[in-house]
C-alpha cells in the first residue's frame, strides 16, 4: 500500500491578495479534500467570496498559488484555464440568471459556448439537470416568472450543467425563508452525493453550515485560523470561532469594532 497522501482537489497555498494598500488575504493556506463539502465561515467582507473567484481564476493573487487537481491555476494560459473552468461549477448568491433568456436557454448557454454538443444532446442534459433539482416543469419559463427559491434551484442546475468535479456556492440560501433554505441545503447534499462532486460553500447561516458541511474552515483577518470537522467546530476552544458560531457580542471579534 502506498504511503503517498492523495492530492487535494483544490489547494490555496501561501495566498496573499491586496488592492493597493488594502490587504484582503494574507499567507492563507487551505486544502479541499476530494468529495468533501467544505463550508467557509467568516465575517462580512472578510474575503470568503473572493476565495471562490481566486479558485475560478477570475482574480489573480498578489502572491501565492491556487491549485486544482495539482495544476497551478494562477500560472495557466487563458485557453488552458478555460478548460479547467469547465470542471468547476459556480452557484451565485442571487442566481445571476440572464433575464432575457428562458430557463432552458440559461442552462444551455455554457454548453453551447464551450462544447460541440448537438441541440438534442444539450436539451437532454438540460432536462436531466432540471429533474435533479425538481424543476423540470420550469424549462420554458422566464426568470421573472420564478420565485426566489425556484431561481436558486435553477442556479443549482446551471452550476452542475457541465458535470463539474468542484462546485462553488456563494451564500446559496441568502434571502430565503427557513423552510426554503432547508430545501436548498438538502439539494446541495443530494447533488454532491449523486454526481460525486466536491463542494465549497460560503455561508453566514450557521444552521445550514452545520447541516451541509463535512469540513469547515474559519477565515479571520485574511487567514484560515481553524479547519476541522463540524463536530470539532461546535466544541472549539478558539475564542474567535466560538464567538462567530454563537453570535455572542462579547469576544475578540468586536474588541476593535464598536457596536453602532
Amino acid at each position: 500500500m502506498s504511503n503517498v497522501a492523495p492530492i487535494a482537489l483544490a489547494e490555496l497555498r501561501d495566498l496573499r491578495l491586496a488592492f493597493g494598500e488594502k490587504e484582503i488575504l494574507s499567507d492563507l493556506n487551505l486544502q479541499v479534500p476530494s468529495k468533501a463539502r467544505l463550508v467557509v465561515l467568516g465575517q462580512s467582507g472578510s474575503g470568503k467570496s473572493t476565495l471562490l473567484r481566486l479558485i475560478l481564476g477570475i482574480l489573480k493573487p498578489t502572491s501565492g498559488d491556487v491549485f486544482f487537481k495539482g495544476h497551478n491555476v494562477t500560472r495557466m494560459p487563458r485557453r488552458r484555464l478555460n478548460r479547467i473552468r469547465q470542471k468547476i461549477g459556480m452557484v451565485y448568491q442571487y442566481s445571476a440568471l440572464i433575464s432575457s433568456l428562458s430557463v432552458r436557454d440559461n442552462l444551455a448557454l455554457p454548453l453551447e459556448e464551450l462544447t460541440r454538443k448537438t441541440r438534442k444532446e444539450i436539451d437532454q442534459l438540460v432536462d436531466e439537470k432540471l429533474t435533479l433539482v425538481g424543476m423540470a416543469e420550469a424549462r420554458d419559463k422566464m426568470p421573472s416568472e420564478l420565485s426566489g427559491g425556484m431561481r436558486k434551484r435553477i442556479g443549482l442546475a446551471r452550476g452542475i450543467i457541465m458535470d463539474p468535479e468542484l462546485i462553488l456556492y456563494d451564500e446559496p440560501t441568502a434571502g430565503l425563508d427557513p423552510v426554503i433554505s432547508s430545501v436548498i441545503d438538502d439539494l446541495i447534499i443530494s447533488l454532491s452525493e449523486k454526481i460525486g462532486a466536491t463542494s465549497i460553500i460560503v455561508t453566514h447561516e450557521m444552521e445550514s453550515a452545520f447541516k451541509i458541511g463535512t469540513h469547515m474552515a474559519m477565515l479571520y483577518k485574511g487567514k484560515i485560523i481553524a479547519e476541522d470537522t463540524p463536530e470539532h467546530f461546535k466544541n472549539t476552544d478558539d475564542p474567535v470561532v466560538s464567538q462567530f458560531i454563537s453570535g455572542n457580542t462579547q469576544g475578540p471579534i468586536l474588541e476593535d469594532t464598536p457596536l453602532l
